[in-house]
């Protein structure tokens, strides 16, 4: 991510079209940081128009040809990312420019899950689903938006689909019942991994952890997972190899007890810090997440992972981390890269301006949910509260739309679909409500 490092381009076309880019750059990073409004739409496809126009001189000046990446790549890479989680920030999440982003977040933990062999099919199975609500955004997506980013995004969305296919061939080696151990050992490992980060170790969880691996270990006949007949599970060695791991980790990290060298504590302290806010973005995030600041979090990411000499991290004089440190480092970017997914995905389709409105909505839908579920309420007056509260959030309505100053923020459908739910509910429960007082009567 860092610019520097890639060589300025000789066209002086393109040379000119990087100045272009790097002043839109500055201009997303300063309405990022502005906090004092709120993003309008107008305002990103503004300079989302901008771009694409730099992206069509480009494409025209070098003609397909591939001259090796320099600064204006690096530049217009950010721009990019930068535009594709604004679009998810304005609650565009259904369209194209919003997918960039998250397909090089899906890239990032690919690669992580390949590179480590430690995954499970339910891990697969999400990345999976998530690949295939981003075909759909690619196939319906209409002729507002570049054709250069369309095929930039096919193109990604199939280097992912390649990684996808490669690890769920790993794991066909494995016998259903091995499936669920192998599952089993990977939540262990990572439950150990955190118990390592944590700020107070505690040696008895990683015992008790240590206990768990122990017993699916001791659970093997003559050194080889059975099925119920007694006979060999096809992928036997693999989990036993698994289980082999989960031990020898356990052995580290009660030796270690979460102490980091000196000379990595810097680099492990900003990632943890990294992976704290995320975690805590993770949990609140319906009513503090903007979007776009997942992308600081993305650079600082970028620029750990990207820093690694042959997968592995190097301290200020060029000494290779050993292998309990390249390991807790390695956990912390993933974790990290796992919540940015995770937010990602979350992502609502409404704009910030309405989701002061939309949380009360989805909290106010829970209520009801809940009320219902609970049998009910036995008098109308029960329900007045929730009445009140719909009223007041419906006379905010403006000609049928929900208004913030003169603009119409993005969402108005989602927002008025959950306000009719809410209403439904409502009404259900008073017609229930009427019905029992009738029947007492």
């Amino acid at each position: 991510m860092e610019t520097p490092a890639f060589p300025m381009p000789k066209d002086a076309q393109e040379t000119h079209i990087l100045q272009k880019l790097t002043s839109i750059r500055d201009q997303l990073l300063l309405l990022k940081r502005d906090r004092s409004k709120y993003i309008r739409s107008q305002d990103v496809i503004y300079l989302y128009e901008q771009v694409v126009e730099q992206v069509r001189q480009l494409n025209e000046i070098r003609k397909g040809e591939n001259r090796g990446e320099n600064q204006l790549d690096r530049i217009l890479e950010s721009c990019l990312q930068l535009l594709s989680l604004f679009f998810m920030t304005i609650g565009r999440t259904t369209e194209a420019p919003a997918a960039y982003a998250l397909t090089s977040t899906i890239k990032r933990l690919l690669d992580h899950l390949g590179e480590a062999g430690l995954f499970s099919a339910k891990d697969l199975d999400s990345i999976a689903q998530t690949l295939g609500t981003l075909d759909k955004i690619l196939h319906n997506t209409d002729s507002q938006h570049s054709p250069y980013l369309l095929e930039l995004l096919a193109n990604r969305q199939e280097l992912c689909k390649q990684s996808l296919i490669k690890l769920r061939q790993d794991l066909t080696v494995l016998d259903e019942p091995l499936l669920a151990i192998h599952e089993k050992l990977i939540s262990i490992l990572r439950s150990m991994s955190l118990a390592n980060t944590k700020a107070k170790f505690s040696v008895t969880e990683v015992q008790r952890l240590q206990t768990q691996i122990k017993e699916v270990d001791a659970s093997r006949v003559d050194g080889q997972f059975v099925s119920s007949e007694g006979k060999p599970l096809r992928g036997s060695d693999k989990v036993s190899d698994l289980a082999k791991r989960c031990l020898l980790w356990s052995d580290i990290v009660l030796d270690r007890k979460g102490v980091i060298p000196e000379n990595f504590k810097a680099k492990y302290e900003t990632l943890i810090a990294i992976r704290n806010d995320l975690e805590k973005l993770s949990i609140t995030q319906a009513w503090s997440l903007r979007e776009t600041d997942l992308y600081d979090y993305q650079r600082e990411l970028d620029k750990h992972d990207e820093s690694r000499v042959d997968g592995n991290f190097l301290d200020d004089d060029g000494n290779p981390a050993e292998l309990y440190v390249q390991r807790t480092l390695l956990y912390l970017i993933r974790r990290s890269y796992g919540y940015i997914y995770y937010l990602m995905i979350s992502s609502e389709p409404v704009s910030e301006a309405l989701l002061p409105v939309y949380n009360q909505l989805q909290t106010l839908k829970r209520c009801l949910v809940e009320v219902k579920n609970s049998g009910g309420v036995s008098t109308v007056r029960e329900l007045y509260p929730y009445s009140m509260k719909l009223n007041s959030i419906d006379n905010m309505r403006v000609d049928g739309k929900f208004m913030v100053g003169d603009d119409v923020p993005e969402g108005q459908g989602s927002v008025s679909g959950l306000l009719a739910e809410c209403y439904e509910l409502n009404y259900e429960l008073r017609v229930a409500a009427e019905e029992q007082t009738v029947g007492d009567d």
